[in-house]
């Protein structure tokens, strides 16, 4: 599968637009089981308020999961994407209500590499506290 944004498309500082995703706990207990990830600060609230936590909090690796997702649907191409890393910030506070809460991920053209690399500075924040930091992606493009 080809990418769908083409290198020449693209211009230094060029902004991604943001995206929401929304998380629930229900969200949490699939990835729980997805990942193997069983700790009760992600989905028992007891738990998480005895260990001094403002609430159940979705896992770190779920929520550099959205930053991925997010690069991988600009894309158009999840194999365009040679590396992802970010450091995580705060947590994502997951509250029990049908709503439950809301990641938004928007990024920016940082740099243009050669051999049609680009490199995106990711923005990802939730409750108001940005919950990634350092968080880029280098992708190749079309």
């Amino acid at each position: 599968m080809a990418a769908t944004i083409k290198y020449d498309e693209v211009e230094v500082g060029q902004e991604i637009p943001p995206v929401d995703y929304p998380v629930r706990r229900v969200n949490l207990i699939q990835y729980a089981g997805a990942s193997g990830d069983f700790n009760p600060i992600h989905w028992n609230e007891r738990f998480a308020k005895q260990v001094g936590l403002p609430d159940v909090i979705a896992h770190g690796m779920y929520t550099m999961a959205q930053g991925g997702r997010f690069i991988t649907d600009w894309v158009g191409d999840p194999g365009a994407v040679l590396d992802y890393g970010v450091r995580f910030s705060s947590m994502v506070v997951v509250p029990d209500t049908d709503e439950g809460t809301t990641i938004t991920v928007s990024g920016v053209v940082e740099s243009k590499l050669e051999d049609n690399k680009v490199v995106i500075a990711i923005t990802a924040r939730s409750g108001g506290n940005r919950v990634l930091s350092k968080a880029r992606a280098i992708v190749r493009l079309a």
